[in-house]
């Protein structure tokens, strides 16, 4: 498996993927995914060496972060 490249996040020390994962999930790019199939996204790109995960507010009220949190479980 080829190895994601890694960054300085800010100055605190913090590293990060390169790349990161949007986790947008209001429907503003059309239907939304069952939850289901992007847990499996979030473990997919965690398994390839993503570790930026990009939440926002906007995205829907704490939608994308609840998503991770059960990601996390």
């Amino acid at each position: 498996m080829e190895k994601v490249r890694r960054m300085n996040l800010g100055s605190q020390g913090l590293e990060v993927s390169a790349q990161g994962l949007g986790c947008m999930s209001n429907g503003y790019y059309g239907p939304g995914k069952p939850e289901a199939d992007m847990i499996k996204l979030v473990h997919h790109a965690i398994h390839h060496g993503i570790t930026f995960l990009d939440t926002s507010d906007v995205y829907g009220p704490y939608a994308n972060e609840i998503l991770l949190g059960k990601f996390l479980l």
